[in-house]
């Protein structure tokens, strides 16, 4: 079932249209720090350059690329992060991969399914109701 699953859908992994052309055209310009393998085909910087990754399992989700590597992707920077490491600024947060729909999703105290109480209207709010003649 795996051959197949790698064949006809892409949301298990690279396909076998990705992979055979990986292997053969395919150059690899590094790894982030999740696992996920960066390639390109073509001449560095020219216009017929493709750039694609191959996420480290789980699903394919563009959010699961960092930031120096987003910048490679979409080709705002010529060089990769492997070459060229981009320092972050002292403001900047550690970036992570978008949680939402997993277990480590953000939930507000509000939420129902963190299990919490909205606190009560201060009374600073009427509701609207529409004039009655």
């Amino acid at each position: 079932m795996g051959l197949l699953k790698n064949i006809f859908t892409w949301w298990h992994g690279p396909g076998l249209g990705t992979r055979i052309m990986t292997s053969r055209h395919g150059q690899e310009v590094g790894r982030d720090a999740e696992g996920n393998i960066y390639y390109r085909r073509g001449k560095a910087g020219a216009a017929d350059e493709r750039r694609w990754v191959i996420y480290n399992g789980g699903t394919p989700e563009a959010t699961r690329i960092p930031p120096e590597w987003h910048l490679w992707m979409h080709k705002t920077v010529a060089l990769p992060p492997s070459e060229a490491p981009i320092t972050p600024r002292v403001w900047e947060r550690p970036w992570t991969p978008n949680a939402t729909g997993t277990s480590a999703a953000y939930l507000p105290s509000g939420s129902l399914d963190a299990g919490g109480k909205r606190a009560r209207a201060t009374g600073d709010y009427t509701a609207w109701t529409p004039d009655q003649d």
